[in-house]
């Protein structure tokens, strides 16, 4: 299966920080001091963990629901993604000792919304699509101390049959068992190869 993603090496440059700290300035110290703690942190390592971690998680999720669907149709795969589908993930989560989670602005489940971080890095990313270039992993320490991993995902082929566009790739009768599992949805109308949302991995913070 192709790559989702892209990984590219990253620059990162320290902003320059004043020794005087004022209340207008605050917040430039603070977006400094983030700078500076990520230009050193190892972020090759932690670009390979997160995409191996992405891609591992991929893996298994596509692959039981594809399962699912070829089982049941989307009906199906629909009832897995409401029960099976974060449970795992959660699984997954303990397993690489990391907090795994997908975010979108447009989402199924309202467990997906996005933090303040994920919607800075999923505007960044929409902004980079909308202008035809492909948005790139990025890693970010937070405020926590945390290390955060932030990747793409791409809408495939497959999703359209739960996530295209209705009357097209997406059936009526099968957006209807959707809406039921999730009155609020608001994750339809995509093509193949529409930013989708993103990965969003967090590391605990290094000793």
């Amino acid at each position: 299966m192709k790559s989702l993603f892209t990984i590219l090496a990253v620059g990162l440059g320290l902003f320059a920080m004043s020794t005087a700290c004022s209340p207008s300035n605050d917040s430039e110290k603070a977006a400094a001091d983030e700078a500076s703690a990520t230009a050193t942190l190892d972020t090759a390592q932690y670009k390979k963990q997160g995409m191996e971690i992405a891609m591992g998680t991929f893996k298994v999720l596509s692959g039981q629901l594809k399962a699912a669907m070829q089982e049941g149709g989307v009906k199906n795969a629909a009832q897995y993604c409401n029960t099976v589908a974060y449970p795992l993930v959660d699984s997954l989560s303990g397993q690489y000792n990391a907090q795994i989670r997908r975010a979108s602005n447009k989402v199924r489940n309202p467990k997906d919304a996005p933090t303040a971080w994920e919607q800075e890095i999923l505007d960044a990313y929409h902004a980079q699509a909308e202008a035809g270039e492909q948005p790139k992993p990025q890693i970010r320490q937070l405020a926590s101390g945390e290390i955060a991993f932030y990747a793409p995902i791409m809408m495939q082929e497959l999703c359209l049959k739960c996530h295209g566009k209705l009357g097209e790739t997406l059936k009526a009768e099968d957006y209807a068992v959707i809406q039921e599992l999730y009155p609020e949805d608001n994750a339809i109308g995509y093509e193949a190869g529409d930013l989708r949302g993103i990965w969003s991995i967090t590391f605990p913070a290094p000793n």
